[in-house]
């Protein structure tokens, strides 16, 4: 997707020297181009091009605000060939924030880059039409909800009519996912009570794109949570986290979409907000950053980004109810980039899958190195995305392990294609899932009825 976005405030422009007042200019000076990250980073890795390294996109990133190069097609296609995985901030030791540093430089391009009227309708489509609407949304997946119920897509595999599809549409058909029953929203209340006694009171991010294809996961999650003494909320009026858009360029959209969420978990008067997936949770525990120029929103957003927990990480943190029922299976544990980096969480999806009695944990080899997925890098750049995939899937094969464990949805398609394609059995799943999966072999205690 080529990319435009209104934003209020550019960050780098290409007139010499004033951009060194610009706000955010010194976050470039952070970067003492040491090279530490060269090794972390994926494309780096792949190409062995400086420039498509962190510390070559902070150099040309920091040339185009000083004014000595211009918006080229070289340089956007350097900006955009960055997976924002971040692993460089977990090598990095003076703590540059790249993230923000390329997701600004984005928001730059698609504020200035001239875009054809197709591809306005799209990002205007897909980043703020669709996404942050949740009717919108599911209006948008009936076609492939018919496609696979009416077995049109059992069909279309088995007479191998895919061939006849373009490269991209057979990708991208491949990772279909089959979704899961409408009916399962129903469970979702915007109150469910704690099973026993109530000893928090949560909000549950249901999210977008998560609420359609892993209703499940969202089920699974709210199992869990109730079961160990929380009330979750589950706010009608909470929209689209903003991540896809910002990782895209579309900051101001983004923007609109903190404030809006920001608004409805205050009044929602939730202890913690618990979201289950990592890129979705990355950005929500970065509304401050977000938001840190908008002086009515700025301290607010920072007091929601500090409420904000991975699942994983929250039940790490509270006495976990321990009464689990066994799982005898060999497990591999992906760590998804924007929980492993973004947000530092690694430990603690392991210590509760070390909780489920005959769970074997077998570490992956590269477990932090990004899988392809990154939101939609595996539909924009599908050579690179198909270059790490197979990358992960020969660590998972040496691995042999019966489930991989991943907290993030983008990371489980794209594994559920990679082992997909080799034909082997291997399920793809959440922490979360294996941890409701446990309580239920157990008893029927605390589950959704």
């Amino acid at each position: 997707m080529s990319h435009t976005s209104p934003h209020a405030e550019p960050v780098v422009s290409n007139a010499p020297d004033a951009n060194r007042t610009t706000p955010h200019y010194d976050r470039f000076l952070d970067c003492i181009h040491c090279g530490l990250c060269l090794p972390s980073c994926p494309t780096y890795a792949e190409l062995g091009v400086e420039m498509d390294s962190p510390r070559g996109r902070i150099y040309l990133m920091r040339a185009y605000a000083d004014g000595r190069i211009g918006l080229t097609d070289n340089f956007v296609r350097h900006i955009y060939q960055c997976l924002d995985c971040r692993a460089c901030e977990t090598a990095c030791p003076s703590g540059v924030h790249y993230g923000s540093i390329v997701e600004r430089a984005r928001a730059e391009i698609e504020k200035k880059r001239p875009q054809t009227l197709g591809e306005r309708i799209l990002r205007n489509l897909v980043f703020q039409k669709l996404l942050p609407a949740s009717g919108r949304l599911s209006l948008a997946f009936l076609p492939l909800r018919l496609y696979q119920g009416l077995g049109v897509q059992r069909l279309v595999r088995a007479a191998g009519l895919t061939r006849l599809l373009p490269q991209r549409l057979r990708d991208m058909e491949s990772m279909l996912p089959r979704l899961p029953s409408r009916s399962l929203k129903n469970r979702l209340k915007p109150v469910l009570p704690a099973k026993g006694e109530k000893k928090y009171r949560v909000g549950l991010v249901s999210g977008c794109v998560m609420n359609e294809m892993f209703t499940h996961i969202n089920v699974a999650t709210a199992n869990v949570l109730t079961r160990n003494g929380c009330e979750v909320v589950i706010p009608e009026k909470q929209t689209c986290c903003g991540a896809l858009q910002v990782h895209s360029g579309e900051r101001a959209t983004a923007e609109e979409l903190a404030r809006k969420n920001i608004e409805t978990f205050e009044q929602a008067a939730v202890d913690t907000v618990i979201i289950n997936a990592a890129g979705c949770g990355a950005q929500l525990k970065e509304y401050g950053e977000l938001l840190e120029d908008d002086p009515q929103f700025r301290d607010r957003a920072a007091a929601f980004s500090a409420k904000v927990r991975d699942i994983s990480e929250f039940l790490a943190e509270i006495p976990l109810d321990e009464t689990l029922g066994r799982i005898d299976a060999r497990v591999a544990y992906h760590d998804a980039c924007h929980l492993a980096h973004g947000q530092k969480v690694r430990s603690q999806p392991r210590a509760l899958l070390r909780k489920i009695p005959g769970i074997q944990l077998v570490e992956l080899e590269e477990s932090d190195w990004c899988c392809g997925s990154a939101g939609i890098y595996n539909v924009t750049h599908p050579e690179m995305a198909g270059r790490l995939l197979d990358r992960k899937v020969g660590h998972i094969r040496k691995a042999d392990p019966d489930i991989v464990a991943t907290g993030n949805p983008g990371c489980i398609l794209q594994i559920q294609n990679g082992v997909g394609k080799e034909r082997r059995a291997v399920e793809v799943l959440h922490p979360v899932e294996l941890l409701d999966r446990a309580y239920s072999r157990k008893d029927e205690v605390g589950r959704i009825k």
